[in-house]
């Protein structure tokens, strides 16, 4: 899935919140989060159909939460 940004700062910023949740591994879920650009890209593998809908369900709850964060506060300020 690739999840675009307005601007590559707001995207290293949601992965970076997003990066440090990792997948419990007794689900038998991996997902891979990487940075491009202005954009994530989430690549899962499940072995069971259940598992991956928990793990989507999951992460895009919590990619809403960053973003409406995001929201709240405005878009970031570029430090020199």
């Amino acid at each position: 899935m690739r999840v675009p940004f307005p601007s590559a700062r707001e995207a290293e910023i949601a992965f970076n919140s997003l990066r440090v949740d990792a997948e419990p591994r007794r689900g038998g879920t991996k997902r891979s989060l990487r940075l491009e650009t202005d954009a994530l890209l989430v690549h899962w593998v499940a072995k069971e159909a259940r598992s991956l809908r928990v793990s989507v369900n999951g992460f895009l709850e919590h990619l809403n939460l960053v973003v409406l964060t995001m929201e709240q506060f405005g878009p970031p300020v570029e430090q020199a």
